[in-house]
């Protein structure tokens, strides 16, 4: 019952736990959507271009810590890159693959 004394906006459950009122939390302004493309770096990790998958991966973690910690710019920035080092990665793994193919079909 502290809790009404000190904020009138929030409400006790039956259980104890505190809720906050419905009208603030649609004053809240709405978050920019995490864009880290985890799920792809991932998935370019598979691709036999190493070094370049490592670095997507890194740059989408990154982006996530950034979202998490609030700076949703340089969240976005980091997320953007690693979705263009994670298609490079793929591109290069591509050429690497079909490179290989090549030279082992075509020679005797």
């Amino acid at each position: 019952m502290a809790l009404e004394v000190l904020n009138p906006q929030v409400k006790s459950s039956l259980s104890g736990s505190a809720f906050l009122n419905h009208s603030s939390v649609e004053e809240q302004e709405t978050l920019p959507p995490l864009r880290s493309y985890l799920c792809l770096t991932i998935f370019t990790c598979f691709c036999p271009a190493h070094p370049v998958n490592i670095v997507a991966l890194v740059f989408s973690i990154m982006s996530r810590i950034s979202y998490y910690r609030g700076d949703y710019d340089d969240s976005r920035r980091l997320g953007r890159n690693a979705l263009y080092v994670a298609v490079a990665s793929i591109i290069i793994g591509l050429v690497i693959i079909a490179t290989t193919c090549i030279v082992h079909f075509t020679t005797f």
